[in-house]
């Protein structure tokens, strides 16, 4: 498997690991196997720990010196409390640029909402973390405030990947449904430019998936 030219290798490792938690190969507690991952994506050993070690300072990955890297298991209690801190950033990014949208920006977002529906359908939860995260960037990207944007990226690596990890694919699906539903009604409310009824929708929008799977 070779690095997408736009990537670093760090940064290709990362999010090959990243994927692997979120999609269930590497489970809760499990250590990472360095020289099994060099291997596989034909890549050094140093990007390799810089990943991990990145993966590590944003809470995906336990890290004890002689021992190595294991996934990190989360707190059901931690995920909710980080889910309504995403929300309640996420909700001032949008009416910030809530003025700053253009008609291509919303049409953009309409086509990854459809999209959002093909993933459920065909329970691509790998796709459907990527797409739900491009819909969000979109407009976060918009806000004009790097310190507010870089803050949600973070949070985000750190927690939000783990919320699309189940063994009940059809519940989560069912609840992604529900998710994806609020994306339309976000939609909506940016086309009315309606901020009030934005912030609070998306104050409740992040906290669906970890109320209703923990």
């Amino acid at each position: 498997m070779q690095a997408p030219k736009y990537q670093s290798l760090k940064d290709h490792v990362y999010e090959y690991i990243a994927q692997k938690i979120q999609d269930g190969t590497l489970l809760p507690n499990q250590k990472v196997n360095e020289a099994e991952i060099c291997k596989k994506l034909d890549i050094s050993r140093t990007p390799t720990r810089e990943a991990l070690f990145q993966l590590a300072s944003d809470n995906l990955l336990d890290y004890l010196p002689r021992r190595g890297f294991t996934v990190k298991a989360f707190d059901p209690k931690k995920k909710l409390d980080f889910s309504r801190i995403i929300g309640v950033l996420d909700a001032l990014a949008a009416t910030l640029c809530i003025d700053l949208l253009q008609e291509a920006d919303l049409r953009e977002m309409e086509t990854l909402v459809d999209k959002i529906d093909e993933d459920i359908s065909k329970l691509y939860f790998t796709e459907y973390y990527m797409d739900q995260y491009n819909f969000h960037d979109i407009y976060i990207k918009k806000c004009d405030n790097p310190v507010l944007i870089e803050t949600l990226n973070s949070l985000k690596n750190s927690f939000i990947r783990q919320s699309y990890a189940s063994e009940d694919k059809q519940k989560l699906a069912a609840v992604l449904k529900e998710v994806n539903g609020e994306h339309r009604r976000i939609l909506e409310l940016f086309r009315a430019k309606d901020k009030e009824k934005l912030e609070c929708t998306l104050k409740h929008h992040w906290r669906i998936i970890d109320t209703e799977m923990l």
